[in-house]
């Protein structure tokens, strides 16, 4: 049934797209009606669809009893030399430039790679470099050198519908060139890594392991996203799976090919979102937008005149459902970029023009207030932080290996934690953890979030 419904919806577009002398182009017929087909599709994109096979080393952790103090007491520190362990993997990629072969992947499918090499279409193999990767968005890109290259023309992603039909061409457990076909089942769907920037195309197009970099398309034949990643208990595709917006992976791109990396900037806010409570009470029509909950001083936003009880509704045009929404906005802006928010203040809409800052330009050093915490670095929580309007704390930015701090409480910092209470105080910004640190030399007590979980850090 499902068959004779897609053949059937599928058949307009498909005798749309043909033209009258072209009759050789035309699909095979059955009692002289012509049957839709995806080949003349296939056939066009699949030479720019590349099969990517790497290996690499890694570390390998030593054992967590070493780290135990219970059982250094008793049986010393005897020292480890670090072991690495060779790794493989297999992917699929997108030739998005044929002159300069450059090819859009995934982070994750170079990741920790010392050898790369692309299989083309034609099956022939060519050694690639990586250009540059960037984790948050699990985007990189590689470049290879060879002739007669094919790309993929890129569509605008936010022109999708649910509803769409859409093909994924990839590698699925090392077969090169499957092809499957869905429709778009969902839009802006977030959550899979909190830590990451996220804002992913869900389609019951199948994917599975190895679809990860490659293509997927709109019946045109136009780029719309890359796939990346499947829900599932059991590894395999079971019709929930999931594609990076090619515009978000342009605007990585864009970064990568210019600097080798993402140079994210920060408006130096705290938010939280918009609930039906305080959307009442702040007489908004609408439970949408982010709330400004704390401007962090000499910031941008502080410059550009935002004040706290401000929600953003919108940043350059493009509206704001959320603090998820806000923070993937402003993570792939430029350090540098002019930024018009839409805000609604006391019941008036305005606009406000910010500059988006380099974060090291927020980052607050307060290593003398504790000599326990020298080497480390802290900054108000901000758009870098998957905990961004979540929870109130502080931001600890960097720490120094071997320092003090990354030694503190036999757990030691680490950059990305948030510090919500110092001696079981409240901290909600900077200025608040700097004075209740400054006032206790003697121990202090941290309550730390790490990912999702929480614990408290004796500091002496």
């Amino acid at each position: 049934m499902r068959k004779n419904l897609l053949a059937t919806v599928l058949l307009l577009p498909a005798l749309l797209a043909w033209t009258a002398p072209a009759t050789s182009a035309l699909p095979a017929a059955i009692d002289g009606q012509s049957l839709p087909t995806l080949a003349p599709v296939i056939e066009r994109v699949s030479p720019a669809v590349v099969n990517i096979s790497t290996r690499g080393h890694i570390n390998v952790q030593r054992n967590p009893l070493f780290n135990d103090p219970f059982f250094r007491r008793f049986f010393g520190n005897p020292q480890q030399q670090p072991q690495r362990r060779e790794t493989q993997s297999l992917g699929s990629g997108v030739i998005i430039d044929a002159k300069n072969g450059y090819v859009l992947t995934n982070h994750h499918v170079v990741e920790n790679a010392d050898e790369i090499t692309v299989t083309l279409n034609d099956n022939r193999s060519i050694t690639a470099v990586v250009v540059g990767s960037d984790v948050r968005t699990d985007v990189a890109i590689l470049q290879i050198k060879a002739d007669n290259l094919t790309d993929l023309k890129i569509a605008d992603s936010d022109k999708l519908k649910v509803g769409d039909f859409v093909i994924a061409i990839g590698n699925p457990f090392g077969l090169s060139h499957t092809v499957t076909s869905g429709i778009v089942s969902g839009l802006g769907r977030t959550g899979l890594n909190p830590e990451n920037f996220e804002d992913f195309i869900q389609t019951d197009a199948s994917i599975n392991p190895g679809n990860s970099g490659g293509a997927l398309v709109n019946l045109r034949g136009e780029l719309v996203g890359i796939n990346t990643a499947i829900l599932s208990r059991s590894g395999g595709n079971i019709g929930i799976g999931f594609a990076i917006p090619v515009n978000m992976a342009a605007q990585v791109k864009d970064q990568l090919l210019e600097f080798g990396e993402v140079r994210r900037g920060v408006l130096g806010i705290n938010i939280q979102d918009v609930t039906p409570d305080l959307a009442e009470a702040f007489e908004l029509k609408h439970n949408e937008g982010a709330l400004v909950t704390l401007i962090v001083s000499n910031s941008a936003a502080e410059k550009a005149g935002l004040k706290e009880g401000d929600v953003i509704t919108a940043v350059n045009g493009e509206p704001v459902a959320g603090s998820t929404d806000l923070r993937n906005h402003v993570g792939l802006m430029r350090v540098g970029s002019e930024v018009k928010l839409s805000v609604v203040r006391e019941g008036k809409h305005r606009t406000v023009t910010a500059i988006i800052e380099d974060p090291e330009d927020v980052v607050v050093a307060t290593s003398d207030l504790h000599p326990r915490l020298e080497g480390a670095e802290f900054a108000e929580i901000d758009e870098r932080s998957p905990l961004f309007g979540k929870v109130e704390g502080v931001l600890v930015a960097k720490v120094e290996p071997g320092s003090p701090a990354a030694r503190a409480g036999g757990v030691g910092l680490r950059p990305g934690d948030i510090i919500t209470s110092v001696n079981r105080r409240r901290v909600s910004s900077v200025p608040d953890f700097e004075q209740l640190v400054g006032k206790n030399q003697g121990v202090l007590l941290l309550n730390i979030r790490r990912g999702n979980g929480a614990f408290f850090l004796p500091v002496r």
